[in-house]
């Protein structure tokens, strides 16, 4: 008999006498028994655990941030995109310029790049214009901000519209700080 055990080929070989006539069939149930035990406790291996961020958490998300930036008199452009860099949510005040809906995408994928909130890692001195962004697609401005669950980044939120980063990612920060509770 050839039996594959854990990638191991083994030949059983019995030859059939009068003594050990019944003791084959046994053996045979013993092997695939313990042929089901290799397989079952491979079966119950766990993958590690992940926390995903959903559309309905993103929709609030975004709600919520836009609904703060209504109340400081801005019309932004809320964006919340996945752990992969890709939109959960997006919503587009009424009166937001167009140019809000990139430029919420280039903060979402430079929060997601560098795993930080969007803009200079140090802000220049007062008056002084923040350095240009090293990485195509991205921009060095503040608004983007990750959304974290523990030490795990599973998305981000970026703002654009308000007259300052500051207040884009004060709109955003908001918006976390409220549904912290889904945020577990």
């Amino acid at each position: 008999m050839l039996v594959i055990f854990s990638g191991t080929i083994v030949l059983i070989r019995a030859e059939r006498t009068k003594e050990n006539r019944n003791t084959i069939p046994q053996m045979r149930l013993t092997i695939i028994a313990g042929i089901c035990t290799v397989l079952s406790t491979s079966a119950f291996a766990q993958l590690p655990n992940s926390k995903v961020l959903t559309v309905d958490v993103a929709h609030s998300i975004a709600q919520e941030a836009m609904a703060k930036c209504r109340a400081d008199g801005y019309k932004v452009t809320v964006l919340v995109v996945d752990g992969m860099n890709m939109p959960k949510a997006m919503l587009r005040d009424d009166g937001a310029a167009a140019s809000t809906t990139e430029v919420a995408k280039m903060k979402a994928t430079a929060t997601m790049l560098y795993n930080r909130p969007s803009g200079p890692a140090n802000p220049p001195p007062a008056g002084q214009p923040a350095p240009p962004a090293t990485i195509p697609g991205t921009i060095n401005a503040q608004g983007g901000v990750p959304i974290k669950v523990g030490d795990a980044t599973i998305g981000a939120v970026a703002v654009s519209g308000a007259p300052g980063g500051d207040k884009d990612a004060a709109c955003a920060n908001a918006a976390l700080a409220k549904l912290a509770d889904k945020l577990k």
